[in-house]
């Protein structure tokens, strides 16, 4: 099969780097939402072509993201991902406008750069992640003139409207393009200070979605072909056992250990990513 040469070739190691990179996806889907999710592309590139790959992953993206919302479909932030799904749709389109001219490495670059700056900036300054729910807080703690707090968060939502343009637009291009959303939408996402369990459905009903809205576009052009559908079905038995991992590790995880843990995913990932650009 054409692009599945080291199959044959050297089938421990394709087997191997495959199952780890599915395991990434579905671990990091049910436990930490999408942040170790970033790897399983760059993971499956060490033994399939870029087009290929993303045509065996999205696949089995789709089946985990359905196991993973059933699990986490109590537990999100319905404003904030109702503008996450508005900017990144329209992201997917662009991408789908681009695919074939676009530079996947310009982009890694730029988006791993950004990555390892706002990992940076937390550990320097931990308490900017949570500045958004804190300004919540002190709405009603320090002022008593409803008006003004009415202003506030009017502020708060107009900059929430804002980067969510900016990010989950940008999520949704390099999802499109290289399946590589998280980092942009983890960008996005982070700063609100969610509980770990509404971070993991907020992202985990937003992937699903912008997921599904691949389908037409990756079959117009021509990523999915029987080989691939047959490696997705080979690696399908991968996702429970990362889901139960996922969803074990989540659960084991204090708030900020969990957030430690997403910023540390988001520098290895940025600076992956601008040495992979």
């Amino acid at each position: 099969m054409i692009g599945f040469e080291m199959s044959t070739e050297a089938p421990f190691l394709f087997w191997f780097v495959a199952v780890l990179a599915v395991l990434s996806v579905a671990v990091s889907k049910s436990g930490f939402g999408g942040a170790l999710g970033s790897m399983s592309i760059p993971i499956l590139l060490f033994v399939l072509p870029p087009k290929l790959a993303i045509g065996v992953l999205l696949p089995l993206f789709l089946v985990t993201d359905v196991w993973v919302v059933h699990l986490w479909r109590k537990f999100l932030d319905r404003r904030i991902l109702l503008y996450m799904c508005g900017f990144g749709l329209a992201g997917q389109a662009v991408g789908w406008l681009i695919f074939d001219y676009f530079s996947d490495q310009l982009l890694s670059a730029i988006i791993g750069l950004i990555a390892t700056i706002t990992a940076i900036n937390y550990f320097y300054k931990q308490w900017a992640n949570a500045r958004e729910a804190a300004l919540a807080e002190r709405i009603g703690a320090t002022f008593d003139d409803a008006a003004e707090a009415a202003a506030i968060a009017e502020r708060v939502l107009g900059r929430i409207k804002s980067r969510s343009a900016l990010w989950c637009g940008l999520s949704g291009i390099s999802s499109f393009v290289s399946l590589s959303g998280g980092i942009p939408a983890q960008i996005f996402l982070l700063p609100h200070g969610l509980a770990r369990q509404a971070f993991v459905g907020t992202m985990s009903v937003y992937f699903f979605v912008i997921n599904i809205a691949k389908l037409p576009f990756y079959g117009d052009l021509g990523l999915f072909t029987a080989q691939s559908l047959t490696m997705s079905a080979w690696l399908l038995p991968v996702i429970p056992a990362g889901v139960v991992i996922g969803k074990w590790l989540n659960q084991k995880m204090s708030d900020r250990l969990f957030y430690q843990f997403s910023h540390a995913i988001l520098l290895v990932m940025g600076v992956k990513l601008m040495l992979g650009g």
